[in-house]
């Protein structure tokens, strides 16, 4: 084996698309090819031994906002025991500013942008010569036609365990300065036909779960249309092997032959990914974000009262110019349009994207490190940011993951942002915690809390044990008993709203 293709995802149930891309795409080297992916948190030594017990010449990383720190130790160790080894770097992280980071001063080579053509060319150079002299190699896009799918790639334990990615299409025909996708001049679809036949072969070999990365699926109905079809002909051919899939859709574009294809997908089957990011017109305009504000939320309210898809939808706090009070209307417009779940983000400033452009005249603060989270605006200082980032935790944990349906109304009330605000600045100085909340005591929390807003502690008690299968009694003790889940192949939070 002489190239090692890796990267470090942030879950083992994350495969890596972009290695598959990359080993399908090798050509006369794909047999001296191999993927050997790790999940962050392991042991930099540890993963040294295991790359150098495969004795490659050439090791190509994948680097990501979520592993570059982790990635960056492991090149320089890597590089200080085997100084022999090639290091090429590829990722979105890399892909931009990179005379002022570390890693890329380590490595030997990167690949910036697309490296399906360019990656198995430089390594052809690396083992074949002449040497390359240029250390960074801009990817070169070829025909869409051309690129290998890579979709055999994914082994039995893969499908078994894991999330399959896929993607229709790349690109994005958007300018949203807060996404990497802005810089795209376009989305470029891959041949249909060629691709539906390899979801076909996945499907036959057992997949059943498909996460689309595609930032436009619904950009073309056509093909959107066909794609959902294929897998609405697998349900109805057999309702009893149910399947799952991830689509993130422009949320002002449902026309009604799609309204009429999503309406037919049973529960359980769907998930929709939407972005609306703010609701205010103003600063949509300072990020170069078009939406038609009113036919996204008309579009929203529709799915919810009308199909059975699982609703993700974005929003996020710090965009230059917006303040507490307009990031509150929109989440209260939101929390009324009845989304399953509201992934309340903080702004990252992504290396290459726009919005660095508006850092001076809306006093944009970003923390250097990955992931490069906003600190404080101009809008919005330190401390409330702060309290934001405690919010968005506490959501994650109460109301989106699907364990509270009935107690979240109640506590949300006629204010959601508000109430839920005060909620989070108790919860945080009665615990000064924000992770490893256990559910019993989380859920004594939020029996405490609603004390505190005036409940009875019985009535309490009540509304909580009313929420799964299991009860709380007065004091606030969470007695667990078994859940009777729906037979699906969704994560398992989605099963939880769903069985809600």
């Amino acid at each position: 084996m002489t190239i090692l293709l890796s990267t470090l995802n942030a879950r083992y149930t994350h495969a890596s698309l972009g290695l598959r891309y990359l080993l399908a795409n090798m050509g006369p080297l794909q047999e001296q090819t191999t993927i050997q992916e790790f999940v962050i948190g392991a042991k930099t030594t540890d993963l040294v031994e295991r790359i150098l017990a495969h004795a490659p010449r050439i090791v190509g990383f994948g680097v990501y906002i979520w592993n570059v720190e982790e990635t960056t130790r492991l090149v320089a160790l890597l590089k200080r025991v085997a100084p022999q080894l090639v290091v090429i770097l590829g990722g979105p992280e890399v892909s931009h500013e990179t005379g002022e980071q570390e890693i890329v001063k380590l490595a030997d080579y990167v690949v910036t942008g697309w490296g399906d053509v360019t990656f198995p060319k430089l390594c052809r150079e690396i083992l074949e010569g002449p040497k390359p002299i240029m250390k960074i190699h801009a990817g070169v896009q070829p025909p869409m036609e051309d690129i290998v799918l890579p979709y055999s790639l994914y082994s039995e334990e893969d499908i078994a365990h894991r999330t399959l990615y896929v993607e229709a299409s790349r690109g994005c025909p958007f300018k949203c300065e807060f996404c990497l996708s802005s810089l795209d001049k376009t989305a470029w679809p891959f041949p249909l036909d060629a691709f539906l036949a390899e979801m076909e072969a996945m499907h036959a070999k057992g997949a059943r779960l498909f996460k689309f990365v595609d930032r436009t699926f619904n950009l073309n109905v056509k093909t959107s249309l066909r794609i959902m079809q294929f897998f609405l002909d697998k349900i109805e051919a057999n309702p009893d092997d149910p399947l799952y899939a991830h689509f993130e859709l422009v949320p002002d574009h449902l026309p009604e032959a799609l309204k009429e294809t999503i309406a037919k997908f049973p529960a359980g089957a769907l998930q929709f990914e939407i972005g609306i990011q703010s609701f205010n017109p103003e600063v949509q305009s300072l990020v170069s974000r078009r939406q038609n504000n009113e036919k996204a939320a008309e579009n929203i309210r529709w799915l919810t009262q009308h199909s059975t898809a699982h609703l993700h939808v974005d929003l996020i706090a710090g965009l230059p110019g917006e303040d507490v009070a307009s990031f509150a209307r929109g989440f209260d417009q939101l929390v009324g349009l009845g989304a399953e779940e509201i992934q309340f983000g903080i702004l990252k400033r992504l290396r290459g994207t726009p919005i660095i452009r508006h850092t001076q005249e809306f006093g944009m603060v970003y923390d250097p490190y990955p992931p490069y989270t906003v600190l404080a605006t101009s809008k919005i200082d330190f401390a409330t940011m702060q309290r934001l980032v405690r919010f968005a935790r506490y959501w994650d944990l109460v109301a989106n993951s699907g364990r509270f349906a009935n107690t979240i109304p109640v506590l949300l009330g006629d204010t959601p942002f508000d109430n839920f605000m005060a909620f989070s600045d108790w919860i945080y100085a009665h615990t000064d915690a924000t992770h490893r909340i256990a559910l019993d005591r989380l859920a004594k929390l939020v029996a405490q809390w609603l004390q505190v807003r005036g409940m009875d502690a019985g009535e309490a008690a009540a509304l909580l044990a009313s929420d799964y299968a299991g009860k709380v009694d007065a004091p606030g003790r969470l007695v667990k008993q078994p859940v009777d889940m729906p037979k699906a192949v969704a994560p398992a939070r989605q099963v939880r709203h769903l069985a809600a």
